[in-house]
C-alpha cells in the first residue's frame, strides 16, 4: 500500500517552520541547518540569505554576533574596494594630495601630476612588482573576461538584464565581488 505523498504547500510549510525555528535559537545548531537545508530551502520564509551566510561561514552561528560581525565584513569590503578597485590615476592623485598637504591644488594640473613629478613607481609603463600601474595591467585580462561574463550572467532575469539602473547596479556589484575575489585569491585565479 503506498503512502499518500503530502501536498508540496504544506511540506514547504513544515519545511519553513522547521527552518525558521532552527534560526531562531540564540546559538544556531549548524548540523541541524545542514540537513534542513539539504531539502532545499523554500523561499517563502526570506531565511535563504541567512542560511548560506551561516552555512558559508560568513556569519557566526551565535545571533548575538551577527550585528558586529556583518558590520566588520562591511568595513573590510569596502576596504578591498578601495585598494582593488582604484584606477592606478586615482592612486597616484591621492598620494600626491597626501605628500603635499593642503597646499597640493597648485601642484595638480586638473588632476593630472606634472611629468617631473610622476617617480619612477608611479610611471604607467613601471614593471615594479608594488606599482600600482603594474598590478592593474597585470589584472585588465582577467577584469575583462569577467565584465564579459558579467554581461552573459542570466539574461533572461530581471535582476541581470537589460539597461535599467537596477540591472546595471547588480551586474557592477557583481563585477567588483568577482574583481575582488580574483585579486585576493591569486593562486586559484578567475574561471567563468
Amino acid at each position: 500500500m503506498a503512502s499518500s505523498p503530502r501536498s508540496p504547500p504544506e511540506f514547504e510549510i513544515s519545511r519553513q517552520s522547521r527552518l525558521l525555528a532552527a534560526l531562531s535559537k540564540k546559538v544556531i545548531d549548524l548540523d541541524e541547518l545542514r540537513m534542513l537545508a539539504a531539502q532545499g530551502v523554500p523561499d517563502g520564509a526570506a531565511v535563504r540569505p541567512t542560511v548560506w551566510k551561516l552555512l558559508l561561514g560568513y556569519v557566526p552561528n551565535d545571533r548575538a554576533l551577527w550585528e558586529q560581525e556583518l558590520a566588520k565584513k562591511r568595513s573590510q569590503y569596502a576596504a578591498f574596494k578601495e585598494e582593488f578597485l582604484c584606477n592606478p590615476m586615482e592612486i597616484a592623485r591621492r598620494q600626491e594630495l597626501e605628500g603635499q598637504g593642503s597646499d597640493s591644488a597648485g601642484n595638480i594640473n586638473n588632476g593630472l601630476l606634472h611629468r617631473l613629478e610622476v617617480t619612477k613607481e608611479e610611471h604607467p609603463l613601471s614593471l615594479g612588482k608594488t606599482s600600482a600601474w603594474n598590478q592593474f595591467f597585470e589584472y585588465s585580462e582577467i577584469m575583462e573576461q569577467i565584465d564579459r561574463d558579467v554581461k552573459r550572467t542570466h539574461p533572461d532575469m530581471h535582476f541581470f538584464c537589460g539597461d535599467s539602473s537596477f540591472a546595471k547596479s547588480n551586474q557592477e556589484s557583481l563585477k567588483n565581488v568577482l574583481i575582488i575575489f580574483a585579486k585576493l585569491n591569486a593562486g586559484i585565479r578567475y574561471v567563468q
